[in-house]
């Protein structure tokens, strides 16, 4: 249900599974090639067949500023799908998200509480619950 033009927050503790589900993303939108996390460089961007997904780590970042200084204000448009884990630490200068995921380790697993914030994420949310 995700698509261009939406912010998406990940949240969760260090190991949740939030680079492990942006991979599975990625493979969803037929990406077959090397995923890895964007602890260190904050940002890895995918270019896919018809939009490009970023993928955002902000877990390194002391001040939310750095968001705006790494030239990030303008990556989140109508042709990427923007996936930001972290989203705290650049809180207040992120986009509104249009869904917000929240991963825990469950036993062996994980659990996933997924919440649309925007009118379109709801409005996705509510034709993915009807399929």
């Amino acid at each position: 249900m995700l698509k261009p033009g939406w912010v998406v927050y990940l949240r969760g503790n260090l190991g949740a599974g939030k680079t492990t589900l942006v991979r599975g993303i990625l493979r969803a939108y037929g990406y077959d090639g090397r995923v890895k996390s964007p602890t260190y460089t904050l940002l890895e961007s995918y270019v896919l067949s018809k939009f490009t997904l970023q993928h955002y780590d902000l877990y390194r970042m002391i001040d939310p500023r750095e968001w705006l200084d790494a030239g990030f204000r303008d990556d989140c448009n109508a042709t990427t799908l923007c996936l930001v884990e972290w989203p705290e630490k650049a809180e207040g200068l992120l986009p509104r998200p249009d869904v917000e995921i929240r991963l825990s380790v469950a036993g062996e697993g994980r659990t996933a509480h997924i919440e649309a914030l925007s009118p379109d994420g709801r409005k996705e949310m509510q034709a993915w619950k009807e399929f």
